[in-house]
């Protein structure tokens, strides 16, 4: 009898204003919650690349500063320390410091390139001269008349594209000239960031919510220390490739062989690709210069340095101090090179390497327990917690009676406990 009631029972009646809600699963629900708030930070971050590209010109020289502003900061507190220079003064050295090694390694650079140029080009016009005759002599056996008509397309096909040609050669100009800005507006910042640096990110986080302001800031500490760790050794990578590199190609190519170390240095700060990249140049120099054999002699020395880089230095040096897997470091430098070129692949490691201790820290997981929490900003204007409220005003106390005591003649050099009262100490606050 009971089996029967239970299978001619009706079927409870739907919660009332959510007709069929409760037919719904709940993986299902919370597939649906998932997936519009990952489609909304999808949406953002868009939003936020696209702006980033609209502003490319102000942005990336900031980025470029800030990279800079980590690389000098050592050497400004040296100047500061042991040279007594005061903070503008060893800040505007720091700089100039930049620039004139900067400087130096372009002059040098292109001093060899054009000492070596000249015999570079003698030596492709014979390189040229014999490929040609392997044409005509070789299995191909093509003849001169054929060999000379295909030149002759070539050179129809340049002058009928000469105005595609101009155009590229104008839009290169406006890039130039986009360069040089970016790199004026990129010092200008640096010395700045030297400068006042403690403000303008004082400035920064003062414009948050009172209580996001702490964790931002010591987020932003440890960030920071990321970005320095990342850059000290991207500098020791690519000084690795540069110098194993550059010893290859001097056997081969001695006056190029300097230029060509440079090429490597500025073109390892792409991790893995960017050596990869530069060394094939050196690889098609050594080809022209000396010919096939040496060619690939030197690309066996290209992928030494690569196998070094790729097993050794990026493993244990930048997984050490960046916190990200090889396979993490090859895709973000893909995506980033996807999403805005020569660009992107630059700064999509350090990028992410900071997203990822900022993310961590602000999760619970904190890579730099050392730093502490006692370094705090305080934001003048602004409302402060009760304690630091309070200390401050006891502080001004004090101050106020040693200035009524030199006003009546008193030694004001002695302050007791007694005069300063009970003043607690606000965490992180340096005396």
């Amino acid at each position: 009898m009971s089996a029967q009631t239970d299978q001619h029972r009706t079927p409870d009646p739907l919660p009332p204003g959510r007709p069929g809600a409760a037919a719904v699963p709940d993986s299902v629900r919370s597939a649906a919650a998932w997936s519009w708030r990952l489609l909304l930070i999808g949406l953002t971050i868009a939003a936020g690349l696209w702006l980033v590209t609209q502003l490319k010109v102000i942005v990336v020289p900031i980025a470029v500063a800030l990279l800079l502003t980590v690389l000098l900061t050592p050497l400004q507190r040296f100047f500061r320390r042991h040279l007594r220079m005061s903070r503008g003064l060893a800040s505007g050295a720091s700089l100039i410091a930049l620039i004139v090694v900067v400087a130096g390694l372009v002059a040098i650079a292109g001093q060899q390139i054009v000492s070596g140029f000249q015999d570079l080009r003698d030596q492709a016009v014979e390189g040229f001269e014999q490929f040609t005759e392997w044409l005509a002599d070789g299995p191909l056996g093509l003849d001169s008349t054929t060999i000379s008509h295909w030149l002759d397309q070539a050179g129809t096909a340049v002058s009928e594209n000469q105005d595609s040609i101009v155009s590229g050669a104008l839009g290169a100009a406006t890039t130039i000239g986009h360069v040089v800005a970016g790199a004026l507006i990129a010092l200008f910042c640096t010395f700045f960031f030297l400068l006042d640096g403690r403000t303008i990110w004082s400035w920064v986080v003062g414009l948050l919510p009172l209580r996001a302001r702490d964790n931002v800031h010591q987020a932003g500490r440890r960030g920071i220390v990321t970005l320095a760790a990342y850059t000290r050794t991207q500098i020791l990578v690519a000084a690795v490739d540069a110098v194993g590199i550059g010893i290859g190609a001097a056997f081969f190519v001695p006056s190029l062989a300097l230029p060509l170390g440079i090429l490597v240095f500025v073109g390892s700060f792409i991790p893995i690709v960017g050596a990869i990249v530069t060394g094939s140049i050196a690889v098609l120099v050594v080809l022209v210069a000396q010919g096939w054999v040496q060619a690939l002699v030197m690309l066996g020395i290209v992928l030494l340095v690569q196998q070094i880089e790729g097993h050794i230095l990026q493993p244990f040096l930048m997984g050490h101090a960046v916190s990200l897997h090889p396979v993490a470091v090859l895709l973000v430098v893909a995506a980033g090179s996807f999403a805005a070129g020569i660009v992107g692949a630059l700064f999509a490691v350090p990028i992410a390497a900071v997203l990822n201790t900022v993310v961590l820290y602000l999760h619970g997981h904190d890579k730099f327990p050392e730093l502490g929490t006692d370094d705090r900003v305080v934001v003048r204007g602004s409302p402060q917690p009760p304690v630091i409220a309070r200390a401050e005003a006891d502080l001004e106390d004090v101050g106020a009676r040693r200035r009524t005591r030199e006003g009546a003649g008193e030694d004001s050099a002695v302050v007791g406990p007694q005069d300063a009262g009970p003043v607690e100490d606000a965490p992180g606050e340096v005396r």
